[in-house]
């Protein structure tokens, strides 16, 4: 499972930064939208892998700390979730506010001479 997750972030971080490089401001957020998914998953993986441990301890007795996940990372991935989100939309609403005046979609505002 390790190792799924360690391909699976260095899958979307490469494309995220190939994303970033490109000329196409749609691209670009786009790009910052797969970095982010990349961090939320390296992020969540810090946590520990486990499976079949409660997050919540009990309310009898004194819990062991190594018998429960760490809720910890999951509340930050959520958040940033939330914020990412948040971002992705009022990058795409600057990004429509740029096109309708400069009329062009490219990141320097002008359309590349080939």
């Amino acid at each position: 499972m390790e190792l799924i997750l360690a391909i699976a972030i260095g899958v979307l971080a490469a494309s995220g930064v190939w994303l970033i490089l490109r000329p196409r401001t749609f691209q670009v957020i786009m790009g910052l939208t797969l970095m982010s998914y990349a961090v939320n998953l390296f992020i969540f993986g810090m946590g520990r892998l486990t499976v079949g441990r409660p997050p919540v301890v009990a309310t009898s007795g004194v819990a062991d700390p190594a018998a429960l996940a760490d809720p910890i990372p999951q509340a930050l991935v959520l958040t940033a979730i939330v914020i990412g989100f948040a971002t992705t939309a009022l990058f795409l609403v600057v990004l429509l506010a740029s096109r309708g005046l400069t009329g062009t979609d490219h990141v320097d505002g002008r359309e590349s001479e080939s």
